[in-house]
């Protein structure tokens, strides 16, 4: 890298003009921001997610008119024991009066009692489509409410998709809203830690946060496009926060580093910009190129998490080129004010790489034992991985705190009939309607099915849907083993050569979870290879890349086995507060190793630009192992620490899957700046030599004092 470079030039002219600069981001940041409230951002919908049989049998349904009306039901018990009938019957009569007062509701179906004895449903049928119900239902739950306090000496409470489903999105932005009060302060304590000045602490922080909302304001009519399936939100502000501080820092630490050296502070800009601003870009790029990789599942939700993600990513990138010097040109050595006194001075006696330097020497003087017991741990903890179990979320992994979700299972408990594992067989051709009468006859015959009562066989336009209910328990393992009952015994034998598919909320859930783990190995070859190409480009070497790809892998596998340690058994139940599900929810997976590859590239892509212009400026490959690893440790740990504390937050979080995600990501990168940066790195560098960048070779140039200095990564 010279003064001519891209990253160079944009950083002079914003260090020259730092008002035009920080006009412009502000600019950037309040027109995102006023996108976001202007343009309703637009979400998935149900046929979005359609996939294998269950989705075939949806689409028949659909072409049909055969789709069931949204539903709801309200469930009476009594929680101090067997319900009164009399108190029971006086609450139905207000439900029935007030629920068909309202012009969500289509009809309000007459009470069905259970046969313990114990509770009454009451069934309603909402008008419209199911995105209709979601919109309405507010005011519905809020009537079920009000008849529960006039009748307080009994529990009325609501279920049903639209009600669980805004019971979810409740949980999820409590969720969110803690996550956010969590991170924001730990992170700004960490940069305190890192810089011992608030300025200095407050400014990655600060263009974090301003790139969060500005990519969430972009996303918004990109959601046209690319619906939100749900977890945007959440995505962005895990990856735009732990992102956003880290390319801030690396460029921070940088400027701060040469003006301690001397030079003034437009030096300290173009060259913290010809090397940390360099490895920044390939850093983003790597982020975005993996991310790319979920596009390949072909999932609406997973597309949506990526365009959300390298949005975000891009901002972030943007703003440590632009605003970052101009912030840095403007403040000059007032950006190391105001001091904090007792951290400036540990600061400054720690010292960079005062730690690392300790952890280096040995791993330098012996980097055959290193990389040896450092592969055996990597290894140990990868091993559990091989027993991983994948599975859909289900009714078991959602949080109990939700008055929905415990409503649902009194519902299942109370009348197993009109809950649990529900399927819908869909017949088309010949008498369909006929063929699914003698399924339906086998099936219940067979004691592993019932029919819910008023659900009798619908049919229209050739085409005929029967709805039959398992009966046993709620659970991903026993969904896929009742749906393969019915899709490769019943089914076949009933229903021969009539057009034919099972579906139901049971089936997509199940074919959602096989569709992913069908995708995985695509969507790793992809981000595999495309990383694989951008390394060996930036680097100009086929080594680093090979060796850049092993040890991503490495990370990945450790993460892998970790998860299956903590979520398929029960001794971290009350460490992290969840109930084991036995599984790891099949989405997290693929997720996690896109994510994975992306940020352990972020630092990677750092150190070994600082190990390179070591070899550039002529010192031997072990010299130049010490030189890079010791002047980006402090940079690294403090990147390390901020990503691992934010994703530390959500696995603290009430849903499964956002802690699942937050537990995968917190040990994998804690593993990754720890264990393989600092000591399987090096030691594979040292043991290659010169041949770590073949077939580029690298020799002392003769450079100008500054122009040395400028000598980056490219």
């Amino acid at each position: 890298m010279t003064r001519g470079s891209v990253t160079v030039r944009v950083a002079r002219w914003s260090a020259v003009h730092p008002w035009r600069a920080i006009g412009l981001w502000l600019l950037l940041v309040v027109v995102a921001v006023g996108m976001s409230v202007v343009i309703p951002k637009q979400h998935t919908q149900s046929k979005d997610n359609w996939v294998g049989q269950s989705g075939q049998a949806a689409e028949l349904v659909e072409k049909a008119g055969l789709g069931d009306r949204p539903a709801e039901t309200v469930l009476i018990t009594d929680p101090d024991g067997p319900l009164s009938k009399a108190a029971a019957t006086t609450a139905i009569a207000q439900l029935s009066q007030k629920l068909a007062a309202l012009p969500s509701v289509q009809a309000v179906g007459k009470p069905v009692w259970s046969e313990n004895g114990k509770a009454v449903l009451v069934p309603m049928e909402l008008k419209g489509t199911a995105d209709d119900a979601a919109d309405a239902i507010d005011k519905i739950v809020a009537t079920t409410a009000d008849v529960q306090k006039a009748n307080p000496e009994l529990t009325i409470a609501q279920a049903g998709n639209a009600s669980v489903d805004a019971g979810i999105w409740k949980q999820v932005g409590s969720d969110l809203a803690k996550a956010e009060k969590l991170s924001l302060p730990i992170t700004f304590g960490l940069m305190l830690l890192a810089f011992g000045a608030l300025i200095a602490a407050g400014i990655p922080v600060l263009l974090a946060f301003s790139a969060v909302g500005a990519a969430l304001g972009f996303y918004a009519p990109l959601s046209y496009l690319f619906p939100d399936g749900g977890s945007v939100a959440n995505v962005v502000l895990l990856i735009g926060m732990a992102v956003g501080v880290d390319y801030s820092l690396f460029y921070l630490k940088r400027e701060r580093e040469e003006r301690r050296k001397g030079r003034s502070t437009l030096d300290a800009v173009e060259i913290a910009a010809a090397t940390s601003g360099h490895s920044v870009v390939v850093s983003g790029l790597a982020v975005i190129v993996s991310m790319a990789g979920l596009y390949v599942a072909q999932d609406a939700t997973f597309t949506s998490m990526a365009t959300a993600t390298i949005v975000v990513v891009a901002v972030a990138v943007l703003g440590s080129l632009t605003v970052l010097p101009a912030l840095l040109a403007k403040l000059g050595h007032r950006v190391d004010r105001p001091r904090v006194p007792l951290l400036w001075r540990l600061n400054r006696r720690i010292g960079p790489a005062g730690i690392s330097r300790r952890i280096l020497a040995p791993v330098l003087r012996h980097p055959r034992t290193a990389l040896s017991f450092s592969a055996v741990i990597v290894i140990a903890l990868a091993v559990p991985a091989l027993g991983m179990k994948t599975e859909s979320a289900d009714l078991n992994t959602l949080p109990q705190t939700i008055p929905e979700v415990r409503t649902l299972k009194a519902l299942q408990d109370n009348f197993p009939s009109q809950g649990g594992l529900s399927y819908d067989v869909v017949a088309q051709g010949g008498d369909a309607a006929a063929a699914l009468a003698g399924l339906q006859g086998s099936a219940v015959k067979s004691g592993e099915f019932v029919v819910p009562p008023g659900h009798p066989i619908r049919q229209a336009n050739g085409t005929a849907v029967l709805t039959l209910v398992s009966v046993l328990p709620e659970g991903s393992a026993n969904a896929e083993t009742a749906l393969d009952q019915l899709r490769e015994q019943l089914a076949p034998a009933a229903l021969g050569s009539t057009t034919w598919a099972v579906g139901g909320e049971s089936a997509e859930s199940v074919d959602y979870g096989n569709n992913q783990r069908d995708k995985l190995p695509w969507v790793i070859a992809f981000v595999l290879a495309l990383t694989l190409v951008m390394m060996a480009v930036t680097f100009r070497s086929v080594a680093i890349a090979v060796v850049t790809t092993v040890l991503n892998l490495a990370s990945v596998a450790a993460c892998f086995g970790v998860l299956s340690l903590v979520f398929q058994h029960t001794w971290a139940e009350g460490l992290l507060g969840f109930t084991s599900s036995g599984f790891v929810v099949s989405w997290i997976p693929l997720f996690l190793f896109v994510i994975l590859v992306g940020l352990s590239m972020d630092y990677h892509v750092f150190v070994l630009g600082r190990i390179r212009e070591g070899v550039v400026e002529g010192l031997t490959p072990s010299e130049a192992v010490r030189k890079g690893i010791t002047e980006s440790a402090g940079v690294v740990t403090s990147a390390a620490a901020v990503m691992v504390s934010v994703f530390a937050v959500f696995a603290t979080l009430a849903m499964l899957e956002m802690k699942q995600m937050g537990v995968g990501l917190a040990v994998a990168v804690l593993i990754d700046a720890t264990l393989v940066r600092i000591v399987m790195l090096p030691s594979i560098m040292v043991l290659l030599g010169r041949r770590a960048w073949w077939p580029n070779r690298l020799h002392k140039q003769a450079l100008a004092p500054v122009d040395r200095e400028l000598v980056g990564v490219s």
